[in-house]
């Protein structure tokens, strides 16, 4: 349900994810509690704090929205037409250990289309979004429209588990695959921040496996990047959120064909 609120669901995106970075840059390097999840899976301080702040801005601007958050779950009706999803701290581990490679993502499903997202960098204050229609970025109150580029050869790996397509499919077998390593360099930086670098044209692509539907961690680059004009499919090239499952996002048919065909070598052994 939309309030009076005169800010679009793009400009609120912005607003909720620089929130939680602002958080997450003020907590950075304290001594943070930790909360075990599951299978080695944890939450910090700065997670929670930043999740309470992004559904602040939230809750304030559409009380009626329903949300998905990584922390603290589901509220609203299940079969809500509108619902955010929100991870405030993709790359817990990395930030944990203190390194400067996090994003704070949120995004709008409108029935089944994403239709604003933004995702920040809460250490070089970058923040990537879209309104379902262009993708920019915005930093040091300059906005440039975003630019897919498959120059750099970088393609961004997901390696953590789980592994759902294993033995048949694992993002680091593509390492060991003769048409990945003539065409592409790897890069493994554990956050989703890289999907939204392929939009930018910093990466060549990026791959995962894994169930992405309603992904509080995946919708927002998936967003970017499909405003962007990336080409983006499931880990087999089907549609997105069929099949296999999974994503291939690349900045261009070439790069996502040679991707493919890596796919398909690993699978062949």
């Amino acid at each position: 349900m939309l309030t009076g609120n005169p800010e679009t669901d793009a400009q609120l995106a912005v607003k909720a994810a620089q929130s939680g970075a602002a958080v997450a840059r003020e907590m950075y390097g304290a001594s943070l509690a930790r909360f075990e999840k599951s299978a080695g899976d944890f939450a910090t301080a700065a997670d929670l704090a930043a999740e309470e702040a992004i559904l602040g801005v939230l809750r304030t601007a559409r009380p009626g929205d329903a949300v998905t958050a990584e922390e603290s779950g589901h509220s609203g009706a299940d079969n809500a037409e509108r619902r955010w999803l929100v991870d405030p701290l993709c790359g817990t581990l990395n930030y944990a250990a203190r390194t400067r490679l996090v994003a704070v993502n949120v995004a709008l499903r409108v029935g089944a289309d994403i239709t604003a997202a933004a995702a920040a960098d809460p250490f070089t204050g970058e923040v990537f979004w879209t309104d379902g229609e262009r993708a920019h970025l915005r930093h040091g109150g300059v906005e440039e429209e975003l630019a897919p580029s498959p120059d750099s050869r970088l393609v961004d790996l997901n390696v953590d588990p789980p592994f759902p397509n294993a033995p048949d499919f694992q993002a680091a077998g593509l390492l060991t695959t003769p048409g990945f390593v003539e065409h592409f360099r790897p890069r493994v930086v554990s956050t989703s921040l890289a999907v939204a670098w392929v939009a930018a044209g910093r990466r060549a692509a990026y791959v995962t496996d894994g169930d992405l539907r309603d992904s509080v961690h995946f919708a927002a680059g998936i967003a970017l990047c499909a405003a962007a004009g990336c080409v983006l499919t499931d880990i087999h090239g089907r549609p997105l959120h069929s099949g296999a499952g999974g994503l291939i996002v690349a900045a261009d048919q070439q790069t996502h064909a040679a991707l493919l065909a890596a796919v398909r070598e690993q699978r062949a052994r």
